[in-house]
């Protein structure tokens, strides 16, 4: 399997080539963001170790523009920073892991095995479903060209709906993943909520987005402009 390495340290790149050629990948390496950009768009990669400090564009940069690009390789950032802002903008810009520095290579490759079982399965940064666009890391959320204003719950709960378009979710998997406490047989809380999103998002006249499946709970359509 071949790995991309983005570092812009020599010493730590050759390093990182060297064990994980050890662990018996094939290994690219760039030493700047916009030669790692280019690679990763030109190339499928099985996983990509991308530091986040580095010439040109950073790490941020080059991991946004490949989700862009829809290349879905699982990336591994690596900082130096011991900062959850840095780690949370990280995540937010498309990556699945983060490592900081200094770490142990046994981790790393443990990181990287764990990230290639997953796979390259899509994973955008910005939900759309229809004409509906959610962005999780700028809680944003549109209906075509207009924003619209969601409270946190209401944003949770549509992110939930728009990350399995056409999933039915009984309003127990709803009061777990977005509330986050026993479900009480006796609450509509689900329901109260449901109908706010509906307010926000159907247009007059047409079908709603979140449909009501009879004695099991909701969903939401894939409507298309």
């Amino acid at each position: 399997m071949r790995v991309l390495v983005v570092e812009d340290e020599i010493k730590m790149a050759a390093l990182l080539k060297r064990g994980l050629e050890e662990e018996g990948y094939a290994v690219d390496v760039a030493t700047d963001g916009p030669e790692g950009l280019w690679m990763a768009l030109e190339s499928d990669y099985a996983v990509v170790v991308l530091d986040i400090m580095l010439p040109g564009i950073d790490g941020f940069e080059v991991c946004q523009q490949m989700r862009k690009a829809e290349k879905w390789s699982p990336v591994l950032m690596l900082t130096a920073k011991d900062e959850i802002d840095a780690r949370v903008k990280g995540l937010d810009s498309g990556a699945d892991d983060y490592l900081t520095k200094p770490f142990s290579f046994s981790e790393l490759a443990a990181r990287l095995r764990a990230l290639i079982r997953r796979g390259t399965l899509p994973r955008p940064t910005v939900l759309e479903v229809g004409d509906l666009k959610l962005d999780p890391g700028k809680r944003q959320v549109w209906k075509g060209q207009d924003e619209i204003n969601l409270s946190p719950k209401e944003f949770s709960l549509l992110e939930m709906f728009m990350r399995h378009p056409g999933e039915v979710f009984s309003r127990t998997r709803l009061i777990e993943h977005v509330w986050d406490f026993a479900y009480d047989g006796t609450s509509n809380v689900v329901d109260q909520y449901v109908a706010y999103l509906r307010r926000k998002l159907d247009k007059p006249n047409s079908l709603t987005y979140i449909e009501t499946v009879r004695g099991t709970g909701y969903r939401l359509r894939n409507l298309q402009h």
